[in-house]
């Protein structure tokens, strides 16, 4: 047999991690525990995160057999650490989506969001994930410019008009600020088809519900090769002790595909930004009062963008930061100072939790799913907004691994594209975000 997989852990030390553990929902292992015998099976699904489990959901109920592998346990990637915003958005503009593509796919992408944030619903209901609070609250967009301001009041006022959706509505400066509790925006535009859930907390749910009805998941297992099978289509997958003979697989490791050699090659599709996210002790009742007392998430305009949002009585504080690595305290402070900026009633509010992942972006800032060759699907590149899309993605793999053809609009795709100039995507990254800081600092 193979070697095991060195590296693999639990779930960062996060504020979702308390919650969970405190909830009693972080106990033994989801699943069937790591697989210990040679299987054969019609699909296989590695990853077990959002895209994944949802995948597994969709065969399980066309009474497909499948099984989920995934090198560590449920939600260790971003699926367990993300911020939990539930939104219906791409990272593209559906204006920049239509002046790219056209009026049609715009359309069909609008669908396609607004779905997203369907499923999560449905998983919600149809496994009573009620740990998860998911609220369709709405999320915030808050203009740090007049210019950004007429920019996102008039990608309103497109949608309403060209796609007929009324469900964004613009804020002036005193709304904003009696809102948030911060002086620091001059407006802002409300999306209310939009939520916020506990992001750990829904993925283990889905994966208990799916456990409960007799599908395989098998954490702490890695997928360490895949090779045509012998004497018959289909695949066979090695894992650290067993192997597993397939017709279809689908790689739903997103940003986390380079942990095995196996799925190494997809995160070519892909560059990784790292997210990080700051949780305050619970706010002094005044505090707590007063600031975002909606429990809507927050996104602010600037091209570094941050959000925040508010759990378990705390302030949440995130976003990106292509300098540091996974793990390292780069950022943390940065993080902490701009909260300050906009929150000054903060500073000396203690920071309980801090934590940090992965996001997977792609070069044409949209998700991507496909087939690879005859015998493999694959999904990712959620760009920072995978709860929702995530979730209705991975329904689409498991009807293309069973030759269906969904309409995915703009995120189809027909084999793998890598970024080009793959090697030097990180200090790419790290020159493309020097310059959006140098040009948020001078309000452009």
């Amino acid at each position: 047999m193979l070697a095991p997989l060195a590296g693999t852990s639990q779930q960062p030390d996060s504020l979702w991690r308390h919650l969970a553990a405190h909830a009693g929902t972080l106990g033994p292992p989801v699943g069937a525990g790591p697989l210990a015998r040679d299987l054969h099976t019609d699909v296989v699904v590695i990853g077990a995160g959002y895209s994944g489990l949802a995948a597994a959901h969709a065969l399980a109920k066309r009474g497909v057999p499948c099984v989920v592998l995934d090198a560590n346990p449920v939600g260790w990637g971003a699926s367990g650490r993300n911020g939990g915003v539930v939104s219906s958005k791409f990272r593209l503009s559906f204006p920049a989506i239509a002046s790219r593509y056209g009026i049609d796919a715009a359309k069909r992408m609008h669908r396609l969001a607004h779905d997203g944030v369907r499923v999560v619903e449905s998983f919600v209901d149809e496994f009573a994930i009620s740990g998860a609070t998911f609220e369709l609250t709405g999320s915030l967009r808050c203009a740090h410019t007049d210019r950004a301001l007429a920019a996102c009041v008039a990608e309103a006022d497109w949608v309403r008009t060209a796609l007929g959706d009324r469900t964004m509505t613009a804020l002036t400066r005193a709304q904003v600020e009696r809102e948030t509790g911060s002086a620091g925006f001059v407006g802002g535009v409300l999306s209310a088809d939009a939520g916020t859930i506990l992001p750990l907390e829904y993925v283990l749910g889905i994966a208990r519900g799916l456990a409960a009805r007799g599908v395989p998941i098998h954490e702490s297992t890695a997928v360490v090769a895949i090779e045509p099978a012998r004497g018959a289509p289909g695949v066979c997958l090695h894992t650290p002790a067993a192997t597993v003979r397939a017709k279809q697989v689908i790689v739903a490791t997103n940003a986390y595909s380079s942990l095995t050699p196996a799925t190494a090659g997809f995160r070519r599709e892909l560059v990784p930004f790292r997210s990080a996210m700051i949780a305050t002790e619970r706010l002094p009742a005044e505090l707590d009062a007063r600031l975002m007392t909606t429990r809507r998430s927050y996104t602010e305009t600037r091209r570094m963008m941050k959000w925040f949002r508010r759990a378990d009585g705390r302030m949440l504080f995130g976003g990106r930061d292509a300098f540091g690595k996974e793990g390292q305290d780069t950022g943390f402070e940065a993080l902490r100072r701009a909260m300050i900026a906009l929150f000054p009633d903060l500073a000396d509010v203690r920071i309980a939790f801090r934590w940090s992942g992965y996001v997977g972006m792609t070069f044409n800032a949209l998700p991507h799913v496909g087939r690879s060759d005859d015998t493999t699907v694959f999904c990712l590149g959620y760009n920072g907004a995978g709860v929702a899309m995530a979730s209705l993605v991975g329904q689409h793999a498991a009807a293309l691994a069973l030759g269906e053809t969904p309409d995915l609009a703009l995120l189809a795709q027909d084999g793998l594209r890598p970024v080009p100039f793959h090697s030097l995507r990180a200090p790419g990254v790290r020159l493309v975000a020097a310059w959006y800081q140098f040009l948020d600092a001078l309000g452009v």
